[in-house]
């Protein structure tokens, strides 16, 4: 699938998106999404939304950004979906946005109840990167924590990077540029697993047996069950046996 996705770069964008704590809300009200960024997979050009830089835009003030943040965000998530509905064909790349919780479906959830109709992006275009990692490395392939885990395994920076516990700490300090910033590192940190992931060069737990074992014994389940297979094998070693004789006589 990687291979897929990198033939066709140019219609891929890897997508992340930051918000406030999805936990501990017993009054089930929906998580504010504080910022998103997509960053094309070809060239690397990111286009991101942001609360603080609408907020600027519309002469609010920072420190008065939580007395009119259901109109920034809709004003934010109106420009993220007219984006979007824009380019109606292109891939979205990302890590474990699959639910209500945390995903595209949580993004659309959060503009309908500000009275905004999303583009709702089909299932066939969101690839998520977490789960191909699986299919290529196997499911040890690191330890829990898995976008930190390979970061360091990688020697690939944190710089401006934040965990979920530090983003939701820092949409309660309302630190919005933090959060920005964290989102953009984060498109371009998926971007660049991604790339290593499809060079083959990326450092995970999982050995050259964990990738191929299964797949030989596979292959070999699979010839055993199937006659055709086994006879074209033995008529093989029938007719390298003939060969063999034939040389040996002719000498």
């Amino acid at each position: 699938m990687l291979e897929r996705l990198f033939a066709e770069a140019a219609d891929v964008w890897v997508i992340h998106y930051s918000c406030e704590s999805f936990y501990d809300r017993p009054d089930g009200r929906s998580p504010r999404i504080t910022s998103i960024a997509v960053r094309k997979l070809a060239s690397g050009q990111t286009t991101s939304f942001s609360i603080h830089q609408v907020a600027e835009r519309q002469g609010v003030p920072f420190g008065r950004i939580d007395e009119a943040y259901d109109a920034l965000e809709r004003s934010m998530l109106d420009e993220f979906f007219q984006l979007v509905g824009a380019h109606r064909d292109m891939r979205y790349l990302h890590w474990n946005m699959r639910d209500i919780n945390f995903g595209f479906a949580a993004i659309e959830h959060r503009y309908r109840v500000l009275g905004g109709e999303p583009f709702v992006i089909d299932d066939r275009n969101k690839f998520d990167l977490a789960r191909l990692l699986i299919d290529i490395y196997g499911n040890d392939y690191v330890t829990h924590r898995r976008l930190q885990r390979l970061l360091e395994k990688n020697g690939i920076r944190r710089r401006d990077f934040l965990t979920g516990a530090e983003e939701a700490a820092a949409f309660e300090h309302r630190e919005f540029v933090r959060l920005h910033q964290s989102t953009l590192r984060k498109v371009a940190v998926l971007a660049d697993l991604a790339g290593r992931a499809y060079d083959r060069c990326l450092r995970t737990n999982t050995t050259w047996w964990g990738m191929h074992g299964g797949q030989i014994r596979s292959f070999v389940a699979w010839a055993v069950e199937h006659r055709l297979v086994t006879f074209l094998a033995g008529a093989a070693s029938i007719a390298g046996f003939g060969i063999s004789l034939a040389l040996l006589y002719e000498f």
